[in-house]
């Protein structure tokens, strides 16, 4: 595969946004509740994707079929794993989050293995290794003799519990099980495209993030401090992370696959590094440089043929 101007840049740019979407996270922690965040995001996206999904309307009666997938699916994509990430960012960093974010194979391999019988292969089990030996760096704050000692920040333990989240949402769609499967036999799927793809999901997924702002505001949440400023970032995280990425990381995996393409995914705590320090005055250590190291190594390993 010829890596042309083009497909370089649809695989940077959801990296970029998903990195920008951490670090936005970040600075509107103190401005409104994450769960609320989360709801007012897919709330935005919804609006703006629904002009083109126009043709998941006029089958209504296959997403109806379908309900059952499409509300686990939409539960797991976006009612657990972008509310657990920005509750994680109240108590870590960008560069954790999103380092910790890029240990994703480790936990695809795993639930393959577990879940679904696809057993790994020894080398990408020896790049899963790895992987784990850059999120261990990074829990351990670089100090690898602490582990033994180790008490866990809570946020990165959310962000490990939206990774594992994300991994079992990224297997159902590829490989649902029996139980989530139309009852239709023989039934072919529909010709959706991937606006009316996502807006299937958001359907149940808005459910859901609706449904935890909701508890989250009963509970006493603190009010939300609107401005300008808040009001920008949840159009960027509406339409950036939301939209701009799936629709380019969809066309950048389909015509470089998703071996190259998993580089291109774990440039996002670089880019967020990067960030953090020009935004947030948050710059990295020597540990998150030689975590990134071993997590890319671990994609590399466990990506070669």
């Amino acid at each position: 595969m010829k890596l042309t101007p083009r497909l370089a840049l649809l695989l940077t740019l959801p990296p970029l946004m998903w990195a920008g979407n951490a670090v936005v996270g970040r600075l509107v922690a103190s401005s409104v509740p994450p769960l609320l965040l989360n709801a007012l995001r897919w709330s935005l996206a919804f609006v703006l994707l629904a002009p083109l999904a126009r043709g998941l309307y006029a089958q209504r009666g296959e997403l109806l079929r379908r309900w059952r997938y499409f509300a686990v699916v939409g539960f797991l994509g976006m009612g657990c794993y972008n509310a657990l990430q920005y509750q994680a960012l109240h108590s870590s960093t960008p560069m954790n989050v999103t380092l910790i974010a890029a240990s994703l194979p480790v936990w695809m391999l795993a639930i393959g293995a577990l879940l679904f019988g696809v057993m790994p292969s020894p080398r990408q089990l020896l790049g899963a290794l790895l992987s784990l030996a850059g999120v261990a760096l990074v829990i351990a704050r670089g100090e690898l003799a602490a582990l033994a000692h180790i008490q866990f920040l809570p946020g990165d333990m959310l962000m490990l519990l939206a990774i594992f989240s994300w991994a079992l949402y990224s297997w159902l769609l590829a490989r649902p099980p029996r139980f989530l499967r139309s009852e239709m036999q023989g039934e072919q799927r529909p010709n959706w495209n991937w606006a009316e793809l996502l807006m299937a999901q958001l359907v149940f997924g808005l459910a859901f993030a609706g449904s935890m702002a909701g508890l989250e505001q009963w509970h006493g949440a603190a009010p939300v401090a609107w401005g300008p400023g808040l009001a920008l970032a949840l159009v960027y995280v509406a339409i950036g992370p939301s939209l701009i990425a799936y629709r380019c990381w969809g066309l950048g995996v389909a015509e470089a696959g998703p071996s190259l393409a998993a580089f291109f995914g774990n440039l996002t705590p670089v880019f967020a590094a990067l960030m953090s320090a020009a935004m947030l005055g948050e710059w990295p250590q020597p540990y998150h440089g030689a975590a990134f190291a071993l997590i890319a190594a671990g994609i590399a390993v466990s990506a070669r043929r």
